[in-house]
């Protein structure tokens, strides 16, 4: 059996709205990206919504527009897909990292203050794998310390915390979203910028499209800028996703409560099975839009050594059996140029270390069967039985 680590969700809604394009003279800045930004400033409850390619690109705007620069510290996690910190070395300022929290595998609040020093001006969190970070402590550190909040929701479109919907203005200054095939809703490629901000926005419209004014105007930049833009096929994908993005989140759900309830102790959510761990959702997140199902193998493993050899092991068998799995995520800090750069070595942030050498992205998108959930599942136990 092949099962597929994932895939998007394409309807013939998705395949009209594009064709709709395509038979149109407009490819680029016309009607669905407008009508696609609208729909997702709605959703979040936003003033703003700002599509650009990918959600690297937005990140990279939003630490531009707010002024980050050359010298200046950003707090944020050194557990994420690398663009969360490349995106602030882009403006030759400084990622700085705390350790994450064990079960959630977001920022850990509780060292945010120690890092502050007089050169910090913002604080990323990464709501890592579709769970909101504990967004009201992060706001609240940064309202004392007068940090902006940049917040990393690619991976959290839907999700709520404290019945608030990640990348909202109750959490953060800006958000981002990101709509690779493998999220809830996607464009292909894409991202979105959120904000409450007006000049923020504007700055962001303009840097997205080669620094042009509010007007337009062809070949008139006011400022340095960069081709961001999102093309309206993407923006047709966007409109109709977000028709369903309900549906879309529910299946994801239904998935995450089979892979519970095949794997789980009671309530599908304490792994029955000795050094496995499923994944912990904290009781402040009022609703999870499931983003990749995430399990930790060998956690009870009594060396980094051997961590890693079981979680190599259950990857290898995983991949003989015809089944798509990929290590969730390599600490940002280990990176070799991250490393050159910073001179982190291992030992730097433990907690996230041990999540690198014990995550495992185990294959999950809406079409799972309750056959191939299994069939994971099985192959998971007999891995785990030969270590």
């Amino acid at each position: 059996m092949q099962v597929h680590l994932s895939r998007p969700d394409i309807t013939d809604a998705e395949i009209a709205l594009v064709n709709e394009v395509i038979q149109s003279p407009i490819l680029a800045l016309g009607p669905k990206m407008a009508q696609f930004e609208q729909a997702v400033a709605g959703y979040v409850g936003r003033k703003y919504a700002i599509a650009v390619n990918s959600g690297t690109s937005g990140l990279h705007l939003l630490v531009r527009a707010y002024g980050i620069g050359e010298g200046d510290e950003v707090i944020t996690t050194p557990f994420s897909f690398i663009a969360s910190s490349n995106c602030i070395l882009y403006e030759r300022a400084k990622p700085v990292f705390v350790d994450i929290e064990p079960d959630t595998g977001n920022i850990d609040p509780r060292l945010i203050e120690a890092a502050i020093t007089p050169r910090t001006k913002a604080i990323l969190p990464v709501d890592a794998f579709g769970q909101p970070a504990r967004l009201d402590v992060i706001r609240e550190i940064a309202r004392h310390h007068g940090l902006v909040v940049i917040e990393d929701a690619c991976e959290a479109i839907g999700s709520e915390y404290k019945g608030k919907k990640a990348g909202s203005g109750a959490f953060s200054d800006g958000a981002v979203f990101a709509f690779y095939p493998n999220k809830q809703i996607t464009t292909g490629e894409g991202g979105m910028v959120v904000t409450d901000d007006e000049e923020v926005a504007r700055l962001c419209r303009s840097m997205r499209n080669q620094g042009r004014g509010e007007a337009g105007v062809w070949l008139s930049h006011e400022r340095l800028g960069y081709n961001y833009r999102m093309d309206e096929l993407s923006a047709a994908l966007g409109v109709a996703q977000m028709s369903r993005i309900e549906e879309l989140i529910a299946k994801r759900q239904k998935v995450a409560q089979m892979y519970g309830a095949r794997l789980g102790g009671a309530g599908g959510v304490a792994s029955r099975y000795p050094g496995l761990r499923l994944p912990s959702i904290a009781p402040e997140v009022t609703r999870m839009s499931w983003f990749v199902y995430v399990i930790r193998v060998g956690v009870d493993e009594p060396t980094p050594e051997r961590q890693e050899a079981v979680r190599d092991h259950v990857m290898q068998r995983f991949q003989e059996a015809g089944i798509g799995c990929r290590p969730y995520f390599t600490p940002i800090h280990l990176q070799p140029f991250y490393r050159q750069l910073f001179g982190y070595k291992e030992g730097d942030f433990p907690v996230t270390e041990a999540a690198g050498r014990t995550s495992i992205a185990i294959p999950f998108h809406n079409h799972l069967t309750e056959d191939e959930v299994d069939y994971v599942a099985t192959v998971l136990e007999q891995a785990l039985a030969e270590v």
